[in-house]
């Protein structure tokens, strides 16, 4: 399993990371968020948002009340956030499995939460709090396409 590890300083650091992934993306990927509170996952989709080419001034935040939001860009992006999930309630699979499995990129914060629902490929990325700034970011590919992803990532810097 490949992985990429970057240090970051500060959230600006994190958005262009994860701006530098937003260019790569296409139709159908997911992307995986891991960490505590405040460790960075929406910092992350905020540069994802951008690498999409979201329109700048559209505000992106955590849907953690509603689930998801989702925003116009390069690609139809849906960010999800199942913080207040502690199991998947049946009635919210259909509309899980669509945002997963559809045409859009999925960006999922507390990932883990997925269960059974993660796909066959995806990228994982996992922030660690390393100070009061600091992060260090693991991107870990999972199946053909999230290999892919990273070794695209790896190459252009």
């Amino acid at each position: 399993m490949r992985q990429y590890l970057f240090h970051s300083s500060g959230p600006e650091e994190t958005r262009e990371l994860a701006a530098r992934l937003g260019r790569l993306l296409r139709p159908g990927d997911v992307v995986a968020l891991v960490g505590e509170l405040g460790a960075g996952k929406t910092e992350f989709v905020r540069g994802l948002a951008s690498g999409l080419e979201v329109a700048p001034e559209t505000p992106v935040s955590s849907p953690s009340f509603v689930l998801a939001h989702e925003y116009s860009g390069r690609l139809p992006l849906v960010h999800l956030d199942l913080y207040r999930l502690e199991s998947l309630p049946p009635e919210l699979l259909p509309d899980l499995e669509e945002y997963l499995y559809g045409d859009r990129v999925a960006a999922v914060e507390w990932a883990e939460r997925l269960g059974g629902l993660v796909p066959e490929s995806y990228l994982e990325v996992h922030f660690q709090v390393t100070g009061d700034t600091t992060r260090e970011i693991t991107l870990t590919g999972h199946g053909p396409r999230g290999e892919e992803l990273l070794a695209a990532l790896e190459a252009e810097g």
